[in-house]
């Protein structure tokens, strides 16, 4: 049996969020979702949680946060010992070329733009489920 996953999304647009858990829903993996909508709140939730040795397995992170905004939170990530191998696949609304060269020198795993239309968003997040969960090997906590 294939262990069930977990997703931190970092998402303030609450429309995205509910998108966003929509979207999962309509794929067949065995997941949650868990959303918080500030940087700040992401750093709290993977910091305690790698205090539990519980880390998710897949950050899901917007750039345009209130606060520390996504790029910060992706450093502070990767200068960790005790998160700098999760993945984070930067999930945005922004197509600019300097963002996208930004999150990679940041040490993002990807960089995706948001599509507008919901069908898109579906399709876009059961090739990323499965291609995180079932294809990707990554390397033991």
């Amino acid at each position: 049996m294939i262990p069930s996953r977990e997703v931190l999304l970092v998402e303030d647009n609450p429309g995205d969020v509910r998108l966003t858990r929509e979207a999962f829903a309509a794929t067949d993996g065995d997941h949650t979702l868990r959303a918080v909508t500030t940087g700040e709140d992401a750093m709290a939730f993977l910091e305690r949680r790698a205090r539990e040795d519980a880390l998710p397995d897949l950050v899901l992170l917007d750039l345009n946060l209130p606060g520390i905004d996504g790029g910060t939170v992706l450093e502070r990530v990767r200068s960790s010992s005790e998160l700098r191998r999760l993945p984070v696949i930067v999930l945005t609304s922004s197509d600019d070329d300097e963002d996208v060269a930004a999150s990679y020198r940041r040490a993002a795993n990807a960089y995706l733009t948001k599509p507008i239309a919901p069908t898109d968003l579906v399709s876009m997040i059961g090739s990323l489920e499965a291609f995180w969960f079932d294809r990707v090997r990554l390397p033991p906590q």
